[in-house]
């Protein structure tokens, strides 16, 4: 079984490549020709489960009947020669029992642990083991631990393994301890998508997305982490009232095993290994400082060689796993880790470094209880506050949720207390750790707090429901949170507005949107400061562009765009998203794709994690209104990943409807349903109305596309009912118009085309009112289209988006040539089938080839694609380059987002479309 997880040792995650090996080595030693692999690994990476896979493979599923022999270093038997040889030879033991003198001088080494020097017992092994009469497979477990005569002998048969059905395989867990001369095969962590499937198997009935998430963080690729955390798992975790566990459990295989590392390193090493990790990341100069009574940095090269301590890329220093880390720490003593944090104190006092040292220092002295309980908590608050924005960063050292917290539990009085929590679970969930934030929160339950701390314990405790939570909810909590808040803190109080606005946005929910604007309106106040009064006006604009008085909300809406860039509100993310969606609804598509770049980057600059998945979203949407497909499946794919690793399920159905949207306009008809299917079940789920009609969007471009236009009607019904966003339902218009016009239903299409209308001329975009005329074009009649088609077109040569242009390109090529003038046709049709083939189009692209064959033209295949591109889908394609470039299933199904099942079904119709019978054929054919 692989990684205690109860998986057969077949299905080890995450080591496709080493299992690859390992059997390879096996084949080659059962056809005569063995050889060495030495695995590489810190304690728990899969070294042991390896050398079961390759033991059970050698025993029962190959032909050739290997003859198995394994060992095991023992720390205790270190000392006693040829213990290692006698566990490896026990199950052959008879076979010594000969009168030959190599055999008999075995024997003798074994039982009385003495025998003489140079190659006569290596070679006695040696000969052994080739003449077992059949393949024989050693596995050398814990090589570190073996006694030195041992280790030489099967270090002398594994370089000469390659002449005999002999496979060698050891496992060293220590650096510098393996000899260098054989070959390696070092065992990185698992990636995060295989972490996720041990957990998976570990959990079968699943955990919470965010706990996962922080599980597989924790255990940093290592298997046996993974195992010993899920493991220590309560009810209290899996339902956010606790902490997630950031160890695996005292005491437990892992903890013991790096136990037992720094336990072998001498006192003064021991010593600076201890600061190192109460000071992760500690600068050369201050550990030069704090060990000048040891002689300088020179012991710190023990625990460099044992590969304890790393070097950061800033010049500091950490240990080289944080899980290593909190043994150092926590197996130190207390009056020790006190002695440790009260040097790191003095070091910190008055060095230059500024604010960062200072709040270093506060962290320290409140290690060590250094002081009144009060005042400690005081001057960590203090030198939070006084920070600068790269010390203050989510990930920096001590981290910001961690410091608050730390205050909170030396704070004495209830509502200081409450206070401080609250503002520790606010960064805790903009660090990405929503189960930390709740946990935070829960605490404040039991405390006696005010109303304005209990305010923005519920902003918290709303955003969190808002991101991973119903959207009915979330924003019937943030509106409680603004009404506590209102006289004691306007700003958060309207900001608080501004997010249950959004949950009812979300929710499709128009007339509480309106609601919320009006109480919005009514807390206007002159003395209000920048901030506060960009949110109103940003909630004014949005609620008039919902009552479709585009002109009133322009002047809202600029003033928001105007004053986003303007101090105090040009350093904030939010603002900047304000101005994004500003810009959108006001046509600017350019402009909103600027600002919603800015607040990316910024948010990745202060390390808010938590707020990126939002951030996408804007920017996706300001791509997708210039016809940047390429770049908004890519950001979509990103703002999916991390809204799965932060628990934010509101924004991952958002995104999963983006992706579905870029594969239907690649014509990829089965990723488009998975993809859209999904987002719609998860917008179901968390009452996010707007994902369900951006999924339904998709799923229609997928039906024009494929000439559904009756299908695409009924899709697109749904999408014009009045709760949709303006934006989706602008975006369906132009649809809606076209297959209701091919469906017969022109009341339909005009009635719909009336929102459009109505918005493109208050914006004046280019690109919205091409869209607009080109509706126009196909409900004229036939002597007024063409010059509707025409100023459709001169107003795409204004706008940006050259996929749009391609498919106005093609209506009215289509329209010419049903006019019987082919020759005009024939320009248009050419024109719109070299961008959709530029964008991998496939359908669009199949759309204007019957066109032009239609207009009397014989048309090739594409020359920008090769003839395997032509016969495959659009994934079916991505598929077959990543296998041909030599990704293993599971690697193609991790990039993709799609199970490893998937890609073999289509693997199987790749092959059978380009008549190959195997992936070194394919290779050679896409070469």
């Amino acid at each position: 079984m692989s990684y205690l997880t109860g998986v057969p040792t077949g299905a080890l995650r995450g080591r496709d490549k080493e299992s690859d090996a390992l059997r390879a080595l096996v084949d080659r030693a059962g056809a005569g020709a063995g050889g060495c692999l030495l695995l590489l690994g810190g304690p728990g990476t899969g070294k042991t489960a390896l050398l079961d896979l390759a033991a059970a493979y050698a025993a029962g599923e190959t032909p050739h009947g290997f003859l198995v022999l394994r060992t095991q270093g023992v720390r205790g038997e270190t000392h006693l020669p040829y213990a290692g040889l006698h566990a490896l030879l026990h199950p052959i033991a008879d076979r010594l029992d000969t009168t030959a003198a190599d055999m008999r001088m075995l024997a003798e080494a074994l039982r009385a642990g003495v025998a003489p020097g140079g190659l006569a017992l290596p070679a006695a092994l040696l000969r052994l083991l080739r003449t077992a009469g059949r393949p024989v497979l050693v596995c050398a477990d814990d090589l570190q631990w073996l006694d030195a005569p041992s280790r030489e002998a099967i270090c002398f048969v594994a370089r000469r393994a390659v002449a005999a059905p002999v496979a060698v395989l050891l496992a060293s867990g220590e650096p510098g301890t393996a000899p260098g001369d054989l070959p390696p095969l070092p065992l990185a962590p698992l990636d995060e998508r295989a972490s996720c499937r041990v957990l998976d198997d570990l959990v079968p009935d699943g955990l919470p997305g965010d706990l996962r998430t922080a599980l597989v963080r924790a255990a940093r690729g290592n298997p046996l982490a993974l195992a010993e955390l899920a493991g220590s798992l309560t009810g209290a975790h899996r339902t956010g009232t606790a902490p997630p566990p950031e160890t695996p459990p005292r005491g437990g295989r892992l903890w013991r095993a790096y136990a037992d590392r720094l336990r072998g390193l001498p006192a003064d090493t021991a010593d600076l290994v201890l600061l190192i990790a109460a000071d992760p990341g500690i600068d050369a100069a201050t550990l030069v400082r704090a060990a000048e009574s040891r002689c300088g940095l020179a012991p710190l090269e023990a625990a460099e060689t044992a590969g304890v301590v790393a070097e950061t890329p800033d010049g500091g220093f950490d240990l080289a796993d944080p899980i290593l880390r909190h043994v150092a720490y926590a197996e130190a003593p207390l009056a020790r880790r006190q002695a440790a944090h009260r040097l790191l104190a003095r070091l910190y006092d008055g060095v230059p470094g500024g604010e960062h040292q200072r709040l270093r220092r506060a962290w320290h002295r409140a290690a060590a209880l250094d002081g009144p309980a009060d005042h400690l908590a005081e001057d960590l608050v203090r030198a939070l506050a006084a920070a600068p924005k790269a010390a203050a960063k989510a990930t920096a050292f001590p981290e910001p949720f961690r410091v608050l917290e730390r205050a909170a539990e030396l704070t004495g009085h209830g509502e200081a207390k409450a206070a401080r929590l609250a503002a520790a679970a606010r960064h805790a969930w903009q660090a990405g750790q929503p189960q930390r934030a709740r946990s935070l929160l829960s605490r404040i339950d039991t405390l006696g707090a005010g109303v304005e701390v209990r305010g923005h314990a519920e902003l918290v405790r709303g955003s969190l429901e808002l991101r991973a939570g119903t959207t009915d909810s979330a924003c019937d909590t943030l509106l409680a949170a603004a009404e506590r808040l209102l006289r004691t803190d306007r700003e958060q109080a309207v900001r608080a507005l501004v997010r249950a606005g959004e949950a009812s946005y979300l929710a499709g929910d128009n007339r509480r949107f309106l609601a919320i604007a009006r109480r919005a309106e009514t807390l206007r106040r002159p003395d209000d400061d920048h901030v506060t009064r960009l949110a109103l006006e940003y909630l004014a604009g949005m609620a008039a562009t919902f009552r479709g008085r585009h002109r009133e909300a322009t002047a809202s809406l600029r003033r928001v765009v105007t004053g986003v860039t303007a101090p105090p509100s040009a350093g904030s993310p939010s603002a900047l998203v304000w101005g994004g969606v500003a810009h959108l609804l006001l046509g600017n598509g350019a402009d909103a794709l600027r600002l919603a770049s800015r607040a990316v980057e910024m948010a990745r600059a202060h390390g808010a994690v938590a707020s990126m998945p939002q951030m996408l979203e804007i920017l996706i949407q300001a791509q997708l209104w210039s016809g940047r497909y390429d770049a908004v499946a890519a950001n979509a794919m990103d703002g999916l990943r991390l809204a799965q690793e932060t628990g934010r399920a509101t924004s991952g159905a958002q995104h999963l409807a983006w992706l579905a949207f870029t594969a239907a306009v690649a014509g990829d008809e089965e990723t488009c349903v998975l993809r859209a299917a999904r987002a719609v079940e998860l917008a179901n789920a968390h009452g996010v109305s707007v994902a369900e009609a951006l999924g339904t969007l998709a799923l229609a471009h997928l039906d024009v596309a494929a000439n559904r236009h009756a299908d695409a009607v009924n899709r697109l019904r749904t999408v014009a009912r009045t709760g949709d966003p303006l934006v989706v339902r602008v975006m369906a218009t132009p649809l809606l118009v076209e297959s209701a016009v091919r469906t017969g239903d022109i009341a339909q299409a005009r009635d719909a085309l009336v929102i459009l209308d109505r918005w493109a001329d208050s914006t004046r975009d280019p690109d919205r009112l091409a869209l607009a005329a080109r509706c126009h074009a196909l409900l004229a009649p036939p002597a007024e289209a063409g010059e509707r088609f025409s100023e459709a077109l001169e107003l795409h040569r204004q706008g940006a988006c050259a996929f749009e242009t391609a498919r106005t390109r093609l209506l009215y090529g289509g329209m010419l040539r049903r006019s019987r003038r082919p020759g005009a046709a024939r320009e248009h049709l050419h024109g719109a089938l070299e961008t959709f083939e530029r964008y991998g189009a496939r359908l669009w692209s199949e759309h204007a080839r019957a066109e032009l064959r239609a207009a009397g033209e014989s048309v090739r295949p594409s020359g920008s694609r090769s003839e395997a591109g032509r016969l495959l889908t659009a994934q079916q394609f991505q598929i077959a380059t990543l296998v041909a470039e030599g990704a293993t299933n599971r690697e193609v199904a991790a990039r993709l987002f799609i199970s490893p099942r998937t890609v073999e079904h289509h693997l199987r119709n790749i092959f059978a479309r380009l008549g190959v019978r195997s992936r070194v054929e394919l290779t050679r054919l896409l070469s």
